[in-house]
C-alpha cells in the first residue's frame, strides 16, 4: 500500500516517463490528460498495476515531440483519476507528487521509456503547501488578467482570487500558454516565491511583445 504522504523512502527508484513538449504539472497540481497512443496506453495499463501508480511528466529537450534527448527534472504525478471512452482512449488526472532529476534510462521490452531516478533535492516536494509572503495578490491577478485577455483566454478569477499562494501561483504557471523552456524554469524554480518572480517576469516580457520597453497597457 502506497502512503497517502510518502517520504523520499518511498518513492520507487525507476518510474515511466512521459515525454509531452509543453505540459507541466507541479507538486501538489493536478493535470488532466487524454492518452491515445499505444505506447502511451500500456504505460497507463501498467501503471494501474502498481502501488504508487506514478508516471513522470518531463519535457523534451528543445519542446520537440521527435527530440530523444529530455530535459534533466520532471516532475511525477499519481494516476487518480481514470476513464475509458468507447473508442479505447483514456482520460486520466495526475496528482503531482514530487520533481524529480533523470538518471540513466532502463532497457526492457516496454514500448515507453523508463528512467531511473534521483529525489533527494526535492524533500521538500512531498511537506505541506508553500507560502509565498511576498505575493501582491491584486497586482498579479492584474497582470496575469491583461495577459490572458490577450490570449483570449477565460479563466475563474472568483475561484482563484481567494485561493491558497500555492495554488494561485501553480494554477497560472501551467494555464499560461508559456513556450516549453518557460515551462520548465518554472517547473525548476526552487520554491514558490522564485516561481512567483518568474512567472511575472515571463508575463511582463511578454505583454511587451518580446521587447525591453513599457508593459502593454
Amino acid at each position: 500500500m502506497f502512503p497517502l504522504r510518502p517520504a523520499l523512502s518511498d518513492l520507487p527508484g525507476t518510474i515511466p516517463v512521459f515525454p509531452l513538449p509543453g505540459a507541466l504539472l507541479l507538486p501538489r497540481a493536478r493535470l488532466p490528460l487524454h492518452i491515445f497512443e499505444p505506447r502511451y496506453l500500456a504505460m497507463v495499463e501498467d501503471c494501474l498495476k502498481h502501488p504508487h501508480r506514478l508516471i513522470g511528466m518531463i519535457c523534451p529537450r528543445g519542446g520537440r515531440t521527435d527530440e530523444p534527448r529530455l530535459s534533466a527534472i520532471g516532475c511525477a504525478g499519481r494516476l487518480v483519476q481514470f476513464a475509458e471512452t468507447e473508442d479505447g482512449r483514456y482520460l486520466i488526472t495526475l496528482s503531482g507528487l514530487a520533481r524529480f532529476r533523470l538518471l540513466d534510462e532502463v532497457g526492457g521490452f516496454t514500448p515507453y521509456r523508463r528512467f531511473n531516478v534521483d529525489w533527494s533535492s526535492f524533500a521538500r516536494d512531498l511537506g505541506p503547501q508553500e507560502e509565498d509572503p511576498g505575493l501582491e495578490r491584486a497586482v498579479l491577478l492584474d497582470l496575469l488578467a491583461r495577459y490572458m485577455a490577450t490570449k483570449n483566454l477565460g479563466v475563474d478569477w472568483e475561484g482563484l482570487g481567494d485561493a491558497p499562494d500555492e495554488v494561485l501561483v501553480n494554477a497560472f504557471a501551467m494555464l499560461a500558454p508559456l513556450s516549453p523552456e518557460d515551462r520548465q524554469a518554472l517547473l525548476e524554480s526552487p520554491d514558490l516565491t522564485t516561481r512567483r518572480e518568474t512567472l511575472v517576469t515571463l508575463v511582463e516580457f511578454a505583454l511587451r511583445g518580446g521587447k525591453d520597453d513599457e508593459v502593454l497597457q
